[in-house]
């Protein structure tokens, strides 16, 4: 193994690199390398250097030096990986947004996919297939490609059928010393094989060796019955001949050890399109175990075990069955799936599944439905139960989720043994779940690591499990989340000693310097995985039940800006560490980076809690640092929020004069003079753009009243005041457009009295100033009670994020709307449509999606338009009320992606919030508007 390179040796590599790649992405500072360093499993390394690489050639070159200098490195996809393989004390290698391309081929039977491929984009690409890729772990939703294929990462419905190791097709490889092999190209390979003879030889070597120990080779065998991904793939010594064939399927499972996936492609497998649940309890694990059996003859595509403690940690859970609460510890519950292509294959295979289990007692369940609401219901019990003990753990205290698997006949006593050693290690919260087809069981427990007693209960507790699964009952002490460094004391335990010197050989043939990953899979600390535990200081209520999974990362606008929240907590808990130790100057040091990366750059949108398993919305935590933050200037706040007329009306004044100016001085004198002021102030004036806004000339008055359709319309502060940018082509504001469409609709339109002085709350609300914000959001509630006659009329907010904070905070009961629910339910049969027959763009706002309301919102603009197009990798656009203003770097990264998936023949686009149309504008190159515009243009 290499020694740990000194200082200078870092300095050096540093300096190499910054001649190829740009500083910004070179990460040397010590609060992102701490916070990007992070990753989902419980251990803690911090890199000394952190490179984001955008290309290939980049890797080459950063392998490639490192190689050179002795300087170990680790890849890194999404860091969604629990056992601490993703993690580095060296340099960790990260990749940029530019890694997500793909190809489908074959007419989706295969899909050639880049590692920074989300898996759940990979299946979106092939839905019109009505195939998707093998793999389906849990974290699909977050995980990469990169990731799914190193860790050989499975699911609830792959089994070892589907995974990567059997689905995979080709792959290109980056080796340590920097060489490229595409597997599917014979040039490539032919290339390969002279250059690298004796690695190639090496491999023939372990094959020969394996064929002539029978016993080893039975061992391999046997193992592979059994999911595993403990160690490398040794099945590919005896599935394969060809070395490069066993070269493509070591690759896989092997965590960043051997080399790098710089591309993979997969044989696709058929997704159904029917598919149906059932939830059945059995008295105990015995019955549901030799149930299990019966059910793996019959055409079942999952089967997940539920212990008694696992039903009861979700049992009062919104939605889930009456009967759980009622059950015992002993109980234990099979979700039981079934696909297939025709709807009567389907209903067939459920009642031969049902028959299989005619002679096993049921006391309970949920029956075969293709119910859409029914199956969610069901599977939410299932991926509720890793969140429900991490959400009630003790504060300081990590969730630890292991995953081992047992020969299926002996499923049962493998259990209840497992529960045994829960008792005996006082793990009384654990819970035990999996996919008993394959014998695969999760157990989920928390652990905290801030004393020896606690270090050592723990390490006690892994031998005891490695006893029992590995040489008891000769299962795997990994199953399908990697062996990382928390399983690599036991991997010898488990295979035994020849077999752990051919995983020795493979790793010193692919990685003959030690520079790969160390310390992962072969690792010669009997104590690595009590080994750089990662600490989990008591912070914040709203966080304290994170686990730093990472499932958030995908959803945040700010991830490739700044910090996502998972990072942003990470920095939280080392602050209130720092503080609670003393620690004055670091603290001061870390306080001053947060404020701009933690704080200043969220956007506060709480998509994040909609990917949390555990809810949290990071949000919630910078709005409450905010309040600190922002204390000085809430007299001002105040000042404004009771003289909100004047300040709306100033503010026309304003965007008038920007206007004027625009006009004699042309956009680059604007330009170059307003955002030189902003220079000069530091940032205290806002960045100007040329799409900012002229004034709303439009004064909002109601239409007769009397009609027998009648609706509140409340126009936001943005759209009273902001018209569309100087030089657009639609000189008509959002209000003007919105009174046509309803007159045309045939409404009697309502406005709440003292309209200029009101206001949502939302200015006040996003920079923590929640008792101003309440206060404004009374008085709207109060208006516009008045106005919908006590919630007798419905109530129009023509932008979405009013709509959803006045949904939040009013107390009164009023239907209230935004402009895409409001047209689905109201206008959408009472008017004419001819749609456009053009491509246009959608940006679907967060606070719709966190409305629940992304579809409603496509299904309007399908209705008006020929094509629709929602681009990728855009959840939000991070214009968030002001700080496209004041923040703009925030804005332009989560619109990165936006432009470059603008067809040309697309020459405008449409959205719901008046302020995102504003960033939507100045960054794709093409007009947004409200869909209101598009609706009001297709019913003329």
């Amino acid at each position: 193994m290499a020694t740990t390179p000194s200082e200078a040796t870092y300095q050096r590599l540093l300096s190499a690199l910054e001649s190829r790649i740009p500083k910004s992405r070179l990460i040397t500072d010590d609060v992102r390398r701490l916070a990007y360093g992070t990753d989902a499993s419980f251990y803690r390394l911090i890199p000394k250097l952190v490179v984001q690489a955008e290309s290939l050639d980049e890797v080459i070159y950063i392998i490639t030096t490192c190689g050179e200098l002795l300087v170990p490195f680790t890849f890194r996809a999404a860091g969604t990986s629990l056992s601490g393989q993703a993690v580095s004390d060296s340099v960790l290698i990260t990749l940029t947004d530019d890694w997500r391309n793909h190809d489908i081929l074959d007419d989706g039977k295969k899909i050639r996919l880049q590692p920074g491929v989300i898996g759940a984009d990979a299946n979106r690409y092939l839905a019109p297939f009505q195939r998707k890729i093998g793999p389906d772990p849990a974290s699909i939703n977050s995980c990469k490609i990169g990731g799914i294929a190193a860790n050989n990462a499975s699911g609830m419905c792959c089994g070892t059928a589907q995974n990567t190791y059997k689905t995979v097709n080709a792959m290109k490889v980056v080796f340590h010393d920097g060489t490229l092999l595409n597997t599917a190209d014979p040039d490539s390979v032919d290339a390969f094989r002279k250059s690298h003879q004796v690695l190639l030889n090496g491999i023939q070597s372990l094959c020969a060796d394996v064929q002539k120990n029978e016993a080893l080779k039975q061992r391999i065998q046997h193992k592979y019955r059994l999911k595993n991904t403990t160690g490398y793939a040794l099945n590919a010594l005896v599935d394969f001949t060809d070395p490069i064939d066993i070269l493509m399927h070591l690759m896989v499972g092997s965590e960043g050890t051997l080399g790098f996936i710089a591309e993979i492609t997969y044989n696709t497998v058929i997704e159904h399109p029917f598919k149906a649940s059932a939830l059945l309890v059995f008295n105990d694990i015995e019955t549901a175990s030799n149930a299990v059996t019966a059910l793996s003859k019959t055409p079942v595509s999952a089967v997940e075990m539920m212990d008694g403690r696992a039903l009861r940690s979700v049992a009062d859970k919104p939605g889930m069955p009456a009967f759980l609460p009622a059950l015992t510890l002993e109980h234990c519950a099979l979700l039981v799936e079934s696909r297939a292509s025709e709807e009567h294959t389907l209903n067939s295979q459920c009642d031969t599944i049902m028959s299989a289990l005619s002679a096993f007692e049921i006391p309970e369940q949920v029956a075969f439905t293709t119910d859409s609401g029914t199956v969610a219901t069901l599977w939410g019990i299932r991926k509720g139960m890793f969140p429900a003990v991490g959400a009630v753990r003790e504060a300081g205290t990590t969730v630890i989720i292991e995953d081992v698997a047992f020969p299926v006949e002996r499923l049962a006593a493998g259990v209840r043994e497992l529960q045994a050693l829960f008792t005996e290690f006082q793990y009384n919260e654990a819970i035990i779940f999996g996919h008993a087809l394959e014998g695969n069981l999760h157990f989920v427990f928390t652990q905290g690591f801030e004393s020896q007693e606690e270090v050592t209960r723990y390490g006690k507790f892994m031998d005891a499990v490695a006893q029992l699964v590995a040489v008891k009952y000769e299962g795997s002490l990994k199953a399908e989340h990697g062996t990382g460094r928390n399983m690599a004391p036991y991997v010898e335990l488990e295979w035994g000693a020849d077999a752990y010197q051919l995983m020795q050989r493979i790793k010193s043939l692919f990685d003959p310097k030690g520079l790969l990953n160390p310390g992962v899979i072969i690792n010669d600390n009997p104590d690595a995985h009590i080994t750089h535990l990662k600490p989990m200081p008591k912070a914040d209520d709203l966080v304290d039940r994170c686990i730093e999974c990472g499932f958030c990362e995908a959803v945040c606008p700010a991830r490739t800006l700044s910090l996502s929240p998972r990072q942003r907590i990470v920095l939280y808990r080392e602050l209130s560490r720092l503080e609670r130790e003393g620690s004055t100057d670091k603290h001061a040091e870390l306080q001053k980076a947060f404020d701009y990366l933690g704080v200043d750059t969220c956007a506060a949108t709480g998509l994040c809690a909609e990917r949390c398993p555990v809810g949290i919305n990071t949000g919630d935590l910078i709005k409450k640092v905010r309040t600190a933050k922002y204390q000085r200037f809430v007299p001002i706040a105040r000042w404004t929020a009771n003289h909100f007329d004047t300040v709306t009306a100033l503010t026309r004044v304003g965007l008038s004069t920007n206007s004027a100016m625009q006009s004699v001085l042309g956009e680059k004198a604007m330009g170059s003079m307003l955002n030189g002021i902003r220079k000069l102030t530091k940032g205290k004036t806002p960045a100007w753009n040329e799409s900012f806004p002229r004034a709303n000339p439009y004064k909002v008055a109601p239409t007769e009243t009397g009609g027998t359709k009648q609706v509140v319309y409340f126009p936001s502060c943005a759209s009273r005041n902001m018209g569309n940018e100087v030089g657009s082509e639609e000189k008509r504001s959002l209000t003007e457009v919105t009174i046509s469409l309803l007159k045309r609709a045939g409404y009697s339109v309502i406005l709440p009295q003292k309209l200029p002085s009101l206001c949502c709350g939302m200015p006040y609300d996003s920079k923590g100033m929640n008792d101003i914000a309440d206060q404004k959001s009374q008085e709207l509630q109060a208006a516009l009670w008045q106005a919908s006659q006590e919630g007798k009329i419905p109530v129009l907010m023509d932008t979405s994020p009013c709509s959803k904070l006045s949904k939040e905070k009013f107390e009164q009961s009023m239907e209230i709307h935004e402009p895409a629910g409001f047209i689905l339910k109201y206008l959408m049969d009472d008017l004419t449509i001819k749609p456009v027959d053009e491509t246009v763009m959608l940006h679907i706002t967060c606070s719709a999606r966190r409305m629940g309301l992304a579809d409603t919102l496509l299904n309007v603009a399908k209705a008006c338009a020929k094509d629709v197009i929602v681009p990728e990798h855009i959840e939000c656009c991070g214009f968030a009320g002001d700080k496209g203003f004041f923040t703009p770097e925030l804005n332009e990264a989560a619109l990165h992606p936006l432009k470059a998936q603008i067809p040309a023949d697309c020459k405008r686009g449409f959205s719901n919030s008046r302020t995102c149309e504003i960033g939507l504008t100045h960054h794709s190159g093409i007009p947004y508007h409200s869909i209101l515009y598009l609706l009001e243009e297709v019913t003329a």
